[in-house]
């Protein structure tokens, strides 16, 4: 339990240094168990409509997790609450021939950063809310722990 606790810790630092990041925020599961009912809502705000956006979804799992991957649903939804963009996603967990998670850890919890859009724009400025709907044959999914998003503006090319 020391080694858990440690390793949540570990990765919460690494993961809050995001110094590009508008938003980011988590949601975390009871018992480390995602059901299809629960749809984590993230909502934040654009002011700059005019430089475009990198969407990141962010996931932390135990390594018991059953699969090497995780479909998702990510819905975006604008100021006025109408539905702007939806997809289907696929998270790699593991590499599906080792079995070695390919998220930073430490223990027996992983964190992953999977780029879910590259250059987005969001047409207008206001609050837009992401909510995220997994999409796996197992209700509930077990030892997903938290799942969340990471808004950022997008790093200047190096020289």
């Amino acid at each position: 339990m020391k080694n858990l606790f440690l390793g949540f810790i570990l990765c919460m630092a690494v993961l809050s240094c995001d110094s590009n990041a508008i938003y980011k925020s988590f949601t975390d599961f009871k018992d480390m168990k995602w059901y299809i009912k629960d749809v984590p809502s993230f909502t934040f705000e654009v002011s700059d409509e005019t430089i475009t956006y990198d969407i990141y979804l962010l996931i932390r799992n135990a390594s018991q997790y059953p699969y090497n991957n995780l479909y998702l649903t990510r819905y975006i939804y604008g100021p006025d609450n109408k539905l702007i963009s939806n997809r289907l996603e696929q998270v790699i967990l593991f590499d599906p021939k080792t079995g070695k998670p390919l998220g930073k850890g430490l223990g027996d919890i992983f964190d992953s950063k999977i780029i879910s859009s590259r250059g987005f724009r969001f047409p207008k400025k206001g609050k837009y809310t992401i909510k995220l709907k997994q999409y796996m044959r197992q209700d509930p999914l077990p030892y997903i722990m938290s799942v969340g998003v990471s808004i950022e503006k997008p790093l200047p090319p190096k020289p």
